[in-house]
């Protein structure tokens, strides 16, 4: 079963959300390489299916 393609609309609101969050944890949170790994991994998580979604 294919996945709809995500809207322009969608992709924006997801980078936004991680964007605030990502600000929010580097302002209220200690910065150790914990943190910094745990931001890269959700980036990760979040902009490689938006690549992919893209790339089609």
């Amino acid at each position: 079963m294919a996945r709809r393609k995500l809207s322009q609309t969608q992709i924006a609101c997801i980078v936004i959300l991680w964007i605030v969050l990502v600000v929010y944890i580097m302002m209220y949170a200690d910065l150790n390489a914990f943190t910094i790994l745990s931001i890269l991994m959700s980036g990760a998580i979040v902009f490689i299916p938006i690549y992919k979604n893209t790339r089609k």
